[in-house]
């Protein structure tokens, strides 16, 4: 028999089933609690609650644990590639060679976009925001591919998918190109996922542009370290506005724009702006000072997190990531300097090893793509490009829940009761 929970609410019992996962805690199944007893729940954030069963990722924060697909994410970042991990999400298996190769065909031949969408982003200001150019682009989508927005087609659901994991590059690199003045370059299909984006971004119409695999190797592995997350802000957005039956392209623009806020998507340029601040490395006993007192508001971000009460186990992968890339690129940059003094103090002191605040997956890939060129406004656009991943195969998998319904949270009414309205004249 099934252990079920007991609860009663003004002399009304309920019983409620225990739902257990293949790992994680268990949960209480509270789907007929209102009915029972009249009441709901309180929990600000969700924190405490469920919102939908998932195949996809698991977390332990408390042990600094994160599995796609029951696979480690170390393993992952080391030992695979984007493609792959992308093909993993959304099929359930590591592929054959075979079905990776024609994945990744697949991938490669959605990498162009359609040519009126250049015309959409000169209708931006020049200094425009990249995650603006990107949201808005993202969402008019849906004008441009009409034959794959029926939700209720299973054909039409994989080609979208294919389609925005795909064109996500290309739109983030022309967003990057149109804020520098650049001309926009197509994508080239001898080049892999990650080299394609690079050399779109960063590459010119008059001269090659050589790919270089430490850079393209380290830009993969982020693109991995930010899949997926679980129910996080903007995967909970995408599964949302997907309940409604809303099509993947205005669903996924409105994870991109949930992404955006500094709390989620932009930490990791918090981060940078921080070691900016901090300036050299010299300055840095005075920050952390300032980071120990209580009656300072200064904080050392790129350190902790609120899922993570152990080190984050991205960050391990990015950390030595992190030195490949700046060796191989020679950076002469006090930031820099002060990024890798920083993390060295840091992981020594006992302040920040008692409080579990190691550097975390936003520390590295701040200081990471700083080094290889990026602007600031541009790490939230790539962790959107990584993330697309995760939210494309948590849109497949919600819409193909037979439990999944329209999202409805409910509130707790602290408003005024019932009143009569009064003529403008009597009050």
């Amino acid at each position: 028999m099934s252990e079920t929970a007991k609860l009663q609410v003004a002399g009304k019992d309920g019983d409620y089933p225990v739902l257990s996962g293949t790992v994680g805690p268990d949960v209480i199944d509270i789907r007929k609690l209102y009915a029972q007893t009249g009441a709901f729940t309180y929990d600000p954030g969700f924190t405490s609650t469920a919102s939908c069963e998932s195949a996809l990722t698991y977390i332990d924060g408390d042990q600094g644990v994160l599995l796609h697909r029951g696979y480690p994410i170390d393993q992952l970042a080391e030992q695979s590639s984007f493609m792959e991990v992308s093909y993993l999400m959304l099929n359930g298996e590591l592929p054959s060679k075979d079905a990776l190769d024609q994945f990744t065909i697949t991938i490669t031949r959605h990498t162009m976009v359609h040519e009126q969408l250049a015309n959409f982003y000169r209708g931006f200001r020049r200094d425009a925001h990249p995650m603006a150019i990107l949201c808005g682009v993202v969402g008019a989508l849906s004008a441009f591919y009409h034959d794959s927005t029926d939700i209720t087609d299973p054909v039409q659901r994989q080609i979208a998918s294919h389609r925005l994991i795909a064109k996500m590059p290309t739109i983030a690199a022309m967003a990057y190109k149109y804020s520098v003045g650049q001309p926009f370059l197509y994508p080239d299909n001898k080049l892999s996922y990650t080299g394609n984006f690079l050399r779109m971004t960063f590459g010119v119409p008059a001269e090659e542009y050589e790919v270089d695999p430490i850079i393209e190797s380290a830009m993969d592995k982020i693109f991995i370290l930010h899949a997926d997350h679980e129910q996080n802000a903007s995967t909970s957005t995408v599964r949302l506005a997907g309940s409604s039956g809303a099509n993947p392209f205005a669903c996924v623009a409105a994870g991109i724009a949930c992404l955006w806020g500094p709390a989620h998507g932009g930490a990791n340029e918090a981060a940078l702006n921080m070691l900016r601040e901090i300036g050299t490395p010299d300055r840095i006993p005075e920050y952390i000072a300032r980071a120990k007192n209580k009656d300072d508001p200064f904080r050392l971000m790129g350190f902790g997190h609120r899922v993570y009460k152990n080190f984050d186990p991205r960050a391990k992968v990015l950390s030595k990531a992190a030195t490949e890339v700046l060796d191989k690129l020679g950076i002469n940059d006090p930031v820099l300097d002060t990024a890798r003094e920083l993390e060295q103090i840091a992981l020594k002191d006992p302040y920040f090893i008692d409080k579990k605040l190691y550097p975390n997956v936003d520390f590295y890939s701040g200081v990471i793509l700083s080094a290889i060129g990026f602007p600031t406004e541009m790490f939230t656009v790539l962790f959107a490009l990584a993330r697309t991943v995760g939210w494309v195969a948590q849109w497949n998998e919600m819409i193909s829940d037979p439990a999944q319904k329209i999202g409805r949270p409910r509130q707790l009414y602290t408003g005024p009761t019932q009143r009569d309205y009064v003529a403008i004249g009597q009050r």
